[in-house]
């Protein structure tokens, strides 16, 4: 029953906000038995994951139910925006942190769970000390981290390498050397599903450190005035657009998705030579590329330097690890059920094998000989590497800024990859949202 229910709604998850609504509930609308509602993000390995760790729970607590729903990543940020709002926030609210969960927390949407915590000091001593600063507002926790850390990560076709006769780009300027060798021989530089917004944005998030180094983005976040038009700011809007307008991505870019999984594709069938992406995407692209992982095929690197720039290079940029936060409007009983979830249900040792069977790094500690017996150790141990070893881990840009700073930002990120602004008018828009 409950893997019907959530294949059902997953798949439902186009339909109108007010219908999807009506069709799932929330935690004012209870389900069978007052059980606690749950909406997460679909799509496999990740998807499998999730609502393994539901059924397992369901199972071990059979008069304390979870009720869990799915959508695409960019229906799912409309749809809980909307629901929350509207009084109809599940129990347990998935998400990034930052700017969003603060929102939240000062309409005071979400429990302080930090009276939980610290009845519970044990769950927060399991997980990496990292994966708290997005969870926090103010000194309090408002949201219980889990799943995987994910830094973005430069994936490249070793094949389409050896093809062109080219190296893996050490630096920007080989970047933009090599996009006119790939364009020769018709493959895309870089694969990019630009009508999400977010993937173009993970551009920016590294150039900008690259470039400026992270104090230029923390300023922004600061509220400091003209943040955004801080002269190495300027530099790494130049530099993204001179990337577009060299070809540097897959003609089309703006009408692909990346819900669809069109622009990883375009990687493991050759068509794209390199793909800038979130560590989530190595697990995609061993379960949809065929033996492209298997046979070596695949090659992954921290982002490049700029020449001159002043960002370190350990330096990365991404997600801290995910959130779950619970609905202030919930139940007592159906907080209660949130709550031991996040005790007994998250991250035990079943889930934790299954994201490092994905190929990914989970953020509970004392992983490390799990990380080395996978088959997916290489990738593994590089992706922990650059999480333990970051000097600076930025929170991806949309999910730090407020809600509608993330609009704005995202809105002019399209704009400035499609050529319609110029970097200044980027710059004064986004001034114009964050300043204090």
């Amino acid at each position: 029953m409950a893997l019907s229910r959530r294949t059902l709604l997953g798949l439902a998850a186009a339909v109108p906000v007010s219908a999807a609504l009506a069709a799932c509930g929330g935690s004012s609308g209870p389900g069978k038995g007052g059980a606690a509602t749950y909406w997460y993000l679909n799509g496999q390995p990740q998807e499998g994951v999730r609502a393994g760790a539901v059924d397992a729970f369901n199972k071990a607590h059979p008069d304390t139910q979870i009720e869990d729903t799915t959508y695409q990543n960019d229906a799912y940020k409309t749809k809980i925006k909307t629901a929350i709002g509207a009084g109809q926030a599940p129990t347990v609210i998935w998400g990034w942190g930052g700017g969003t969960l603060r929102a939240y927390a000062e309409a005071g949407q979400v429990e302080d769970l930090t009276p939980w915590f610290d009845e519970n000091p044990d769950v927060k001593k399991g997980l990496f000390p990292s994966s708290f600063g997005a969870a926090t507002v103010d000194g309090k926790i408002y949201a219980m981290p889990c799943e995987t850390v994910q830094p973005i990560i430069l994936y490249y076709n070793k094949r389409v390498f050896d093809r062109v006769k080219a190296d893996p780009p050490e630096s920007w300027d080989d970047i933009m050397a090599l996009v006119p060798k790939f364009n020769a021989k018709g493959i895309a530089p870089f694969a990019l599903g630009g009508q999400s917004r977010w993937t173009n944005m993970m551009w920016l998030e590294f150039l900008f450190d690259r470039i400026g180094g992270p104090e230029v983005f923390q300023a922004a976040i600061e509220g400091e005035r003209n943040a955004w038009s801080h002269p190495d700011a300027i530099k790494a809007l130049t530099a993204l657009q001179d990337l577009v307008k060299a070809d540097g991505f897959v003609k089309g870019f703006s009408s692909i998705t990346a819900d669809s999984n069109a622009d990883q594709a375009l990687l493991y069938t050759d068509r794209a030579a390199m793909m800038l992406h979130g560590a989530w995407s190595y697990g995609i692209q061993k379960a949809d590329g065929g033996d492209f992982v298997s046979s070596d095929s695949l090659g992954f690197m921290t982002f490049p330097a700029v020449e001159g720039g002043k960002g370190d290079l350990s330096n990365t940029v991404g997600n801290p690890a995910q959130y779950l936060s619970v609905s202030a409007k919930a139940s007592a009983e159906q907080k209660k059920t949130a709550k031991d979830f996040f005790a007994t249900g998250i991250l035990q040792e079943e889930e934790v094998k299954q994201w490092i069977g994905n190929g990914s790094v989970p953020i509970r500690l004392g992983t490390e000989k799990l990380l080395a017996a996978s088959d997916n150790a290489e990738f593994l141990q590089f992706t922990y590497d650059i999480a333990s070893k970051a000097k600076v881990f930025v929170q991806s840009w949309d999910q730090a800024l407020s809600p509608t700073a993330a609009e704005t930002l995202l809105d002019n990120i399209v704009k400035l990859f499609q050529l319609s602004i110029t970097p200044q008018q980027f710059a004064s828009n986004l001034n114009a949202v964050t300043a204090a």
